[in-house]
C-alpha cells in the first residue's frame, strides 16, 4: 500500500478515510420504504427504447416499488405516463403488462373512460350531480421524456428535466448515433442484493483484478485496480509511461469489449479520435441506468429495486440495423463477453449482500479509490435528506 502523504493535483482519490453507509440500510424494510419514496419515486427511470412501443395505442406497465404506472403511446403517437389508477375510486385500470388500447383507456369497476392524453370522458351514474366536473378528474400525469431513442419517467409531474441529473447531461454519447440504433440483445435477472451494492460495485474498480481477469486484460489500468489515470497519487509521473497499465483505454490491437476485442463491424462514424482510443465512454444516472458507448454498439444497463434485498438488473445492446441485418452477426454469441462482466458484478454485490446480515459489522471504511463510491452514497444520504426536508 502506498503512502498517502504526497499526491499531485489532479488526483482524483480520497484522501482521507470515509465511513461507507449504514449496514442496516442494505436489509432493513423501513429504510427500503424510505429511499422509495425520497429516491425512486422522485427520479428519473428508465423504460425502454421508444421503438418497443411503435404503434399507436400500444402500451405496458412499469412497476416499481409499489407504483404501478401506465406508459403509452397515444393515438397522436405522443408518448405520455399516467398511474395506473383509476380517478373515482382508485382501481387499477389495466392489469395486462403490455398490450395495445385502440380505443379509449376503460376502468373494469365502475366503467370511468379516459382518452389517451389522459382526460376523463365518461363517468357512469343515474344522476348528474352539478359540481362536477370532468376537466378536474383527468388521469394522475407521470412525467416523461425521451431522450435520443430512450424513453425515461418520473412520478413527479413537475420532475426537472432528465439530463440535469445525468453526469455529464446527456452529452457523453453525443457522437454516436443512438436514434438509429437497434436492440440486438437483452439481459435480464434478478439478483439477491439491495440496489445499492450494484452501483458502488460499478463505481470503484478495487474488484477488478480479483472479479474481472478477463475484462483485466482488456483494460490494462483495471489490473492496477483503477478507473482512470487520475486514480494514481503520481499520475502525471506517468504520463511518458509507455507500458499500457499506465494509460487509459484498451490494450493494443483491441477496439471494443468482446471476446477477442475486435469490433462486430465498422466504428460509428462520427466519433473522435478520444472516443475511439477510450474503447468505452460512460454516462451515468442515479439510481436507474447507464449507458456505455463503444465504437460499434452501445450498451444500457438499469436497475429496478424489489425489495430491500432484491435487484431486477436488465441490459440492453444497441446495434445499427445492417449490422443486425447481417446473417454472419449473432448478437447473443457477440454480448457475451459484456453479459459476463454483468454476471460478474451481480455474483460479487450478492456476495457482499450476504456479508452484510453480520451483526457485528455496523458501517464500513471506504479506501482512496473508492471516490466514486463515497460520491454515490453521498448522493444517496443528500436524497433523503432533501425528501425530509420537503414533508
Amino acid at each position: 500500500m502506498s503512502n498517502m502523504s504526497t499526491f499531485q493535483e489532479g488526483y482524483s482519490g480520497l484522501t482521507e478515510g470515509r465511513e461507507s453507509l449504514p449496514s442496516s440500510w442494505y436489509r432493513d424494510a423501513d429504510h427500503y420504504q424510505r429511499e422509495l419514496r425520497a429516491i425512486w419515486y422522485r427520479q428519473w427511470m428508465y423504460v425502454d427504447r421508444v421503438d418497443s412501443l411503435p404503434d399507436p395505442g400500444d402500451y405496458r406497465i412499469v412497476q416499481i416499488g409499489d407504483q404501478s404506472i401506465i406508459v403509452l403511446r397515444g393515438n397522436d403517437r405522443v408518448f405520455r405516463a399516467f398511474h395506473n389508477t383509476c380517478r373515482h375510486r382508485g382501481a387499477e385500470l389495466l392489469s395486462e403488462p403490455r398490450g395495445n388500447l385502440a380505443g379509449n383507456i376503460a376502468c373494469p369497476y365502475h366503467g370511468w373512460s379516459y382518452d389517451h392524453c389522459g382526460d376523463l370522458l365518461r363517468a357512469p351514474s343515474n344522476f348528474r350531480q352539478t359540481d362536477f366536473e370532468e376537466k378536474a378528474l383527468g388521469l394522475y400525469p407521470v412525467a416523461i421524456e425521451v431522450l435520443r431513442g430512450f424513453l425515461f419517467i418520473n412520478l413527479r409531474p413537475d420532475a426537472q428535466p432528465l439530463t440535469e441529473g445525468m453526469d455529464c447531461g446527456g452529452q457523453a454519447l453525443a457522437n454516436w448515433p443512438l436514434e438509429g440504433l437497434s436492440v440486438g440483445h437483452e439481459y435480464r435477472e434478478e439478483i439477491a442484493c439491495n440496489w445499492k451494492l450494484f452501483w458502488e460495485n460499478f463505481s470503484e474498480c478495487l474488484h477488478c483484478p480479483g472479479i474481472h481477469p478477463e475484462l483485466s486484460d482488456l483494460v490494462p489500468l483495471y489490473k492496477r485496480r483503477m478507473m482512470e489515470v487520475h486514480d494514481d497519487p503520481l499520475w502525471q509521473q506517468h504520463q511518458a509511461e509507455e507500458n499500457p497499465r499506465f494509460r487509459p483505454g484498451l490494450r493494443e490491437g483491441s477496439a471494443t469489449w468482446s471476446a477477442d476485442g475486435q469490433p462486430c463491424d465498422t466504428p460509428f462514424t462520427g466519433l473522435s479520435p478520444e472516443d475511439l482510443a477510450r474503447g468505452h465512454t460512460y454516462e451515468v444516472s442515479w439510481p436507474t441506468a447507464f449507458m456505455v458507448g463503444h465504437v460499434d454498439y452501445v450498451r444500457i444497463v438499469w436497475l429496478r429495486p424489489l425489495s430491500p434485498v432484491k435487484t431486477e438488473l436488465c441490459a440492453q445492446w444497441l446495434f445499427r440495423p445492417e449490422t443486425l441485418d447481417n446473417a454472419q452477426f449473432n448478437p447473443a454469441e457477440f454480448a457475451h463477453y459484456a453479459e459476463m462482466v454483468l454476471g460478474q458484478d451481480a455474483r460479487a454485490a450478492e456476495m457482499n449482500q450476504r456479508g452484510l446480515s453480520s451483526i457485528a459489522h455496523q458501517t464500513g471504511r471506504l479506501m482512496a479509490e473508492e471516490y466514486e463510491v463515497h460520491a454515490f452514497q453521498e448522493w444517496v444520504r443528500a436524497q433523503l435528506a432533501q425528501a425530509e426536508e420537503s414533508l
